[in-house]
């Protein structure tokens, strides 16, 4: 059975919808799954398209829902390896080198930063892989301070089966309205961003606040 047979009229054909569907008709699970690795590598690809579709997929009977979900967590799991092989890569000397350069910034900002993921890096990666937009970016600082692969691989999966489940099963039951998800999603990956663009201008505020302050004393 395909998925963009005339049994499934609500199947997409267009765009990345469109493109997902064509990856899991043609390569079943490992087609789903090559997908959300992608999603992972290249987060503009919204896992909250291909994952409820990947799960109505598995209810239309292209694949099983065990396949379906096996599949999108070792996609998951791959695309965030190469990220954290990126990090990795990347380095903590040279992360250092290019921050000294960027303005606002002072080097005891990336230590503390530093100092909150030896803390907490364990639930950063756990729980990022749950949340919208840094469910691909939590990989990289991983890398950078050097998690552990073998902690690093339980972390990705565990919190990429939650995810993935919660979204695949969504489409699953959903069936033909599996778009719903999309947009609830959709909404809570908005307001992830907003508080991100907010946080981010409350940090560049009091930098250039605190330097101002500075130059002040100094002139006087």
């Amino acid at each position: 059975m395909h998925l963009t047979s005339s049994a499934s009229p609500q199947a997409p054909t267009g765009g990345v919808a469109g493109w997902a569907t064509d990856l899991v008709d043609t390569l079943g699970g490992p087609g789903a799954g090559l997908a959300i690795a992608l999603e992972n590598l290249f987060p503009p690809l919204p896992s909250e398209v291909i994952l409820p579709l990947t799960g109505f997929a598995a209810a239309q009977g292209v694949l099983s829902l065990v396949s379906a979900l096996f599949w999108t967590t070792l996609g998951s799991t791959v695309g965030a390896v190469a990220l954290y092989g990126i990090g990795r890569a990347f380095g903590r000397d040279r992360m250092h080198a290019i921050w000294a350069k960027l303005p606002l910034v002072k080097s005891s900002d990336l230590e503390r930063t530093e100092a909150w993921f030896a803390r907490h890096g364990t639930k950063a990666v756990f729980l990022g892989r749950m949340v919208p937009i840094f469910r691909s970016l939590i990989s990289v600082p991983a890398g950078v301070e050097r998690m552990p692969l073998p902690l690093f691989l339980v972390l990705t999966t565990l919190g990429s089966l939650i995810w993935n489940s919660v979204l695949v099963m969504a489409g699953y039951w959903l069936g033909d309205q599996w778009t719903t998800v999309e947009k609830y999603v959709g909404v809570l990956s908005k307001v992830v961003l907003a508080l991100v663009v907010v946080a981010l201008a409350v940090y560049v505020v009091q930098r250039l606040r605190g330097r101002n302050r500075a130059q002040h004393r100094r002139g006087s």
